[in-house]
Formats: C-alpha cells, sequence, structure tokens
C-alpha cells in the first residue's frame, strides 16, 4: 500500500511544501499528496492592507488553488479540519476523513485579543480575505455616511478611525488609510481636518523587529501623513461606538465605529488543538525537533506560522514571517522525501533570514535587508522596490508567470491616485482607441515597403549585396574619409571629383525619392550605386564607393563609439550638421559577429540571399496586414521591432524612420483589441492556450 501524505493549509507554506513533493514524486505512483483547506484559493495575507484600503483590487491577493495545482499530482480537498487522531493517523473534516502516514501541520494562524473585553466582538479584523474585503467596504460606507451627516458628534464617530497594533500589520494598514483617507475626503467632499486616525500600541516604539532608527522614520512619515501615533497605550475596552485607551493611569473613551485589531495572533484553531496532545508553546506553537518534526511523532511535520523551534546559536524562536514559510516548507519536503524512500541525509533546519520590509501606503517604506551578520538599511525607494522584488521571487514559486504579470498590473499598470512608489507613471491611462490610428499607419507603411520589395523583385534576384554593401561603403566614407563636413580628399584627380560631385546631385535626389518609400540607409545606398554604376559605367560595388566619394564631401560625424570592441554605435550626418534634415541623420549599431555571418554565409550564396530576402518581404507584408486588421497585434509589433533591429545592426536607419520603433512600442499590449481582430480572436485563443497541459502546468499565460 502506498504512501500518504497530508498537508492541513494552503497558507505561504502548505502550497509550497506541496509543490515540492509533487515534484519530488511525480513519477511515483505509490505515494500521494493531499492538501486541505476551506477555501478554494491562496490569500496573500501580507497584502491584505492594500485591499482593505482599496489600493488594489479583492482579486488581487487571491491565487486559485486550482490553478496552481494544475497538471500536479496533487490532490486538493476543500474541507475545514476539525481534529486530528495522532495515534490512528488520521485527519478528521467536516465533509470527509483522511488517512496520513505523514502529516504537515501548516494551517496559519488568527488573531489574539489578550482577554480585551469587546476586542473580539466589537473589532474589524485583518488575517483573511473576507477581512479585508469587509473593511474595504465598511471604511467606504463610513465616509458615505459622514457626508451627509448633520450631527457633529456623530459625524465625527464615523469619521474616526483605530488600528490596534504597531507591528508589521498595523503599521501597513494605518498608513494604507491614512493615504486612502484623502481620496475618500475628495470624493465625499468632506475637510481632510474632520478626519481622525490613531494608531494604538502598548509597546514604546513601532515595528520592534527592526532597529530603533527604523522605528523613528516609520513614526515621523506616520505624524506627517496626519496618523496619531498613541504608544505606550493600551486598549482595555472596545464597544459598539467606542474605544477605551490607558495612558499610564489615565482612561480615555473616544467615538467610533472603526476599530481594527492587528496587535497579535496565535496558531489556528486546529493546530491550537493538536497543540493538547503535542508538546508545544506560546499561543499554540507546536515544539519541533531539528528536522520540523514534533518531539512527540515523527510523522508529524510543521511549518510556518506553527512552528516553535529555535535554530542552534539563535535566543529566540524563528519569526512568523513568510520568508520562514518559504525556508521551512523545503527542509520538511526534503526530509519527508527521505524518510518515504529511505534514500539521502535528513537536513537540519537552518534558515538565514534577509530582513524585514514595512511600506506606510503605497509610497514609503523602510528595509533592513542582508544577511544575518551583515545587515543594512534602505532608502525608501529601495525598501519599496526589494519589497515588490521579493513578492515576485514568490509568485514565480506559486503561479509563475500569470501571477506576476497579475501582480504588476495591479500594482504599476492600473494603479490609480499615484499610490505607488513610482507615481503613477506607468498607469494605462490613455485609452486604447487612440492608438487605433497609429496601429494602421505603421501597419500601412510595413505592407506598402514590402509590397514594393516585391516589383523591385526582392523574391527573384539577389539584392543583398548591393543592400548590405552600398550602406556600409556610404558609412566607412563618412567616418573614415574624415567626416567633418569640407574638401575633398587627398590624391583625388579632378575628374573623379567632378564625376562625384555630379554623382552626388543624382544621389541626393535618389536618397529624397527612396526616404519617401523606406528609411533603410541600405535600400537608398543600393539605389544610390544603381545610380551612379549607369552614369559611370562601374559596378554595384565600385558605384557605392563613388556613391561614399560624394558623401564624403558633405558627410558628418556626429559620434562613433566603441563598445569594448563588441560593437561599435555610428551616428552621421549625409549633410554638414547645420543642414541636416532627419531624412540625411542615419544611425548603426555596428556588430562583428553579425558583420562576420553576413560576409560568410550570406553574401556568398545566391540561394539565401534570396530565402532571406523572401522572409523580410513575406514577413513585413503579413506583419502590415496584422496591424492593419488587428490581429496578433502584440506579436506582430515585437516582430516589427524585431525586424527595426536587423536593420539597425546590419544597414543602419535613417532618423526619420525611428517613429516605427517608437510606434511598434506603443501598440505592443492591447492595441488590436479595440477596433480590431483581436477584440474576438484573442478570447477564444487564451481560453484554448490555457487548457493545453504544458501550458497549465507551467502557467504560461495571464487571465
Amino acid at each position: 500500500m502506498g504512501k500518504k501524505i497530508v498537508i492541513v493549509g494552503a497558507g505561504y507554506s502548505g502550497i509550497l511544501t506541496a509543490k515540492k513533493l509533487a515534484k519530488k514524486f511525480k513519477k511515483d505512483t505509490d505515494v500521494s499528496v493531499t492538501i486541505i483547506d476551506k477555501n478554494p484559493f491562496h490569500t496573500m495575507l501580507t497584502e491584505l492592507h492594500e485591499v482593505a484600503a482599496n489600493r488594489v483590487d479583492e482579486d488581487s491577493i487571491k491565487i486559485s488553488l486550482k490553478k496552481v495545482f494544475a497538471g500536479r499530482k496533487v490532490d486538493v480537498r476543500l474541507d475545514t479540519v476539525t481534529s486530528v487522531d495522532f495515534e490512528q493517523k488520521v485527519v478528521k473534516g467536516q465533509a470527509e476523513n483522511y488517512e496520513y502516514d505523514y502529516l504537515v501541520l501548516c494551517a496559519g494562524s488568527k488573531p489574539t485579543f489578550f482577554g480585551t473585553p469587546g476586542a473580539e466582538e466589537h473589532t474589524y479584523k485583518l488575517w483573511s480575505y473576507n477581512d479585508a474585503v469587509k473593511l474595504k467596504d465598511h471604511i467606504h460606507n463610513m465616509f458615505r455616511k459622514a457626508a451627509v451627516e448633520t450631527d457633529p458628534k456623530e459625524r465625527k464617530k464615523l469619521l474616526t478611525f483605530f488600528v490596534v497594533g504597531a507591528g508589521f500589520t498595523g503599521v501597513e494598514m494605518v498608513g494604507e488609510l491614512a493615504e486612502y483617507a484623502p481620496i475618500l475626503c475628495k470624493n465625499f467632499e468632506i475637510d481632510r481636518d474632520e478626519v481622525t486616525i490613531c494608531n494604538v500600541d502598548i509597546l514604546s516604539r513601532t515595528i520592534p523587529n527592526m532597529p530603533e532608527k527604523l522605528s523613528v522614520k516609520v513614526e515621523k512619515r506616520m505624524k506627517k501623513m496626519g496618523i496619531r501615533v498613541m504608544l505606550n497605550t493600551g486598549v482595555v475596552r472596545v464597544g459598539e461606538d467606542f474605544v477605551e485607551t490607558k495612558y499610564n493611569d489615565t482612561v480615555t473613551s473616544e467615538g467610533t465605529y472603526t476599530v481594527v485589531w492587528a496587535a497579535g495572533i496565535e496558531s489556528a484553531e486546529i493546530t491550537a488543538d493538536a497543540a493538547k496532545s503535542l508538546q508545544s508553546g506560546g499561543r499554540g506553537r507546536i515544539a519541533l525537533d531539528p528536522f520540523l518534526r514534533s518531539l512527540d511523532n515523527e510523522n508529524v511535520y510543521v511549518v510556518g506560522d506553527n512552528m516553535l523551534y529555535t535554530p542552534e546559536g539563535e535566543k529566540m524562536p524563528v519569526p512568523q514571517i513568510v520568508e520562514n514559510c518559504e525556508h521551512s516548507a523545503a527542509t520538511a519536503a526534503h526530509n519527508i522525501t527521505c524518510a518515504i524512500t529511505g534514500k539521502g541525509e535528513m537536513e537540519q533546519y537552518k534558515p538565514s533570514f534577509h530582513g524585514f520590509m514595512v511600506c506606510i501606503g503605497g509610497r514609503y517604506g523602510v528595509a533592513r535587508v542582508g544577511l544575518p551578520n551583515m545587515m543594512f538599511n534602505l532608502p525608501s525607494w529601495l525598501a519599496m522596490f526589494s519589497k515588490h522584488f521579493i513578492n515576485i521571487i514568490y509568485f514565480i514559486q506559486v503561479l509563475g508567470w500569470n501571477k506576476v504579470f497579475s501582480y504588476m498590473r495591479h500594482e504599476f499598470f492600473t494603479i490609480r491616485n499615484c499610490r505607488s512608489f513610482v507615481g503613477g507613471h506607468f498607469s494605462n491611462r490613455t485609452p486604447s482607441f487612440l492608438l487605433v490610428p497609429m496601429r494602421v499607419w505603421l501597419g500601412a507603411v510595413w505592407l506598402y515597403e514590402g509590397i514594393m520589395k516585391v516589383m523591385e523583385g526582392w523574391m527573384t534576384t539577389p539584392k543583398l549585396k548591393g543592400f548590405f554593401g552600398g550602406a556600409q561603403a556610404w558609412y566607412d566614407t563618412i567616418i573614415n574619409g574624415g567626416g567633418g563636413g569640407g574638401g575633398t580628399t587627398d590624391g583625388t584627380s579632378g575628374a573623379t571629383t567632378a564625376a562625384a560631385e555630379g554623382a552626388g546631385h543624382l544621389v541626393s535626389s535618389v536618397v529624397n525619392a527612396i526616404f519617401e518609400a523606406t528609411g533603410s540607409v541600405a535600400h537608398a545606398a543600393t539605389k544610390m550605386a544603381d545610380a551612379v554604376s549607369a552614369a559611370t559605367g562601374t559596378g554595384a560595388e565600385e558605384g557605392a564607393a563613388q556613391t561614399g566619394n560624394a558623401a564624403t564631401s558633405a558627410g558628418t560625424v556626429i559620434f562613433n563609439f566603441d563598445f569594448l570592441g563588441l560593437f561599435q554605435a555610428f551616428f552621421v550626418s549625409g549633410k554638414e550638421l547645420a543642414h541636416s534634415t532627419l531624412q540625411d541623420l542615419a544611425f548603426k549599431i555596428d556588430v562583428p559577429a553579425v558583420n562576420w555571418m553576413i560576409q560568410q554565409f550570406i553574401i556568398p550564396n545566391d540561394g539565401v540571399q534570396i530565402g532571406m530576402q523572401a522572409f523580410i518581404v513575406i514577413a513585413e507584408i503579413l506583419i502590415g496586414l496584422a496591424l492593419i486588421g488587428g490581429l496578433f497585434t502584440a506579436p506582430a509589433a515585437g516582430f516589427s521591432l524585431i525586424l527595426q533591429f536587423m536593420f539597425v545592426t546590419t544597414t543602419g536607419l535613417y532618423l526619420g524612420t525611428f517613429w516605427m520603433i517608437f510606434a511598434g512600442i506603443a501598440v505592443l499590449i492591447g492595441a488590436g483589441r479595440t477596433f480590431g481582430l483581436d477584440y474576438y480572436a484573442m478570447p477564444a485563443l487564451k481560453d484554448g492556450w490555457k487548457k493545453i497541459p504544458v501550458v497549465k502546468k507551467s502557467y504560461l499565460y495571464h487571465d
């Protein structure tokens, strides 16, 4: 009979433990992994305050368990666990019972009220998805009611908010509320001075896990935001419309309908119940050995908030933070695998935490990060950056690209009222229908260029030798010929100079004509070479050289940078700079590896030339049609950028053509959903794509 692993709780540590075990036993049909939770989703507990203060959408803090474990050998059960029979090895739930060989307890925590009268009945909690949504609606309703309330005393109660607790949760909640209050005041035409926001704690400073210097910064920021910081103050009673606080021996009562309790946590009911049978410590945490097993039962592992374990050399038990959840999940999964397979050595839990971060609203934060023996403080901007970066690292582990994209969209791309540490600079405020003309015009230009190349014989006649050679000769004569603008090179005969000057007039007219059709320097250079060849009887390469000599008399080098021999960047003008227009300014990135490939594999072989030409022509036509019709706009715009990059590194581009690069970037995301076929095609394709097993398992989609 196979081995059964049961995981109680789909929090941070539960999800990671289940995923790691599923990976280790993916080919072993004798081992089953079951995870039990009362909700069909995982909740980002560290982001609850953002929903409560309406900075992000409700769905941003939920992660579907079905999506997390798609394509993985994990049995997800929705049930409420009521008890565990450790002797019979059975987890008992309201819906059914679950036998196990190895149990992982990670049921998380709940608020603790320290026996404060009325606290549990009359306060708002912040420890679940429902808590955050309920609090968000309540805050909004307080302002809505206050806007029409005429009784000053009642109005003051409605606009008074208390947050109890100055730890991570309390400080982040009160900071978000203080940031949200001016927005609500503006919406409901309420004076900000009427709103009272208080943060209360019995401790002498905020965020005691951090150095005192950072606590001072946090308190200074909170006061700047209009928060009344009440330290060394205890909450002694909470009523339906009041809160009583005690400072020294003085008890004060203030009217309020909003008291948010963030003063501490204890283990969830199921863990607290287990603590009656297993050795435990304060607030229901289970005592563990170095392998994260219960001291009383080697088949019971505990990870995350429910752990009571002090690593060797440390004075305090591991903290109840997300990083501990991640590290303990990995250790428990490894040790369970060793226990089942009998292979490998079990690992002792030796976590190395990298610091703490706290945000006070969406625009300011503090952090102390680094290694255990080398920690340092970060300034606000870097602290906020680190917080988001670490969140993204976690999301990669849980739901890959899908959650990373969702997180960035909620935190940056759709953020409103500039509630982000980068302000609102990345937020998409421009209506997408305004991009339609740009998308269609960009497509029309690509389509025109492709059709013109077909008419010029690109599908049947090798053109790339003149295409590349003419462009290179043009640059060489400007850069190597002095490029300062003025005079002919020494040793040039009068006849040659006269011929070059005559060709120069012809070149100028050809350049202008070709520029109307394409911004490619090479395309114009090829035409110039052909024109000079016809006038002088020279071959294509000599004609290009003659063209270059004409350009030398008026060319200007704006800059010519060599980057460690890896590539060289040219920016030149075909005329004196004072008389140049966008048609005369050209930019190229010269990459030796690209040049070598062109000279060795493309130019010597006519068949390869025609094949590459056909590829470019077909690509230009398809990109044009796709952009005009708004079908597959993102890949079409992306390929448009790739072609432009190819041109920059092979022939260069006139500056007047760079608008196509910026247009490609502008229409890269979502531009085909307005007056385009993507409006119909993309939803159907996304639904089909998400059903592909490897896509579901790898999270290579976004909702």
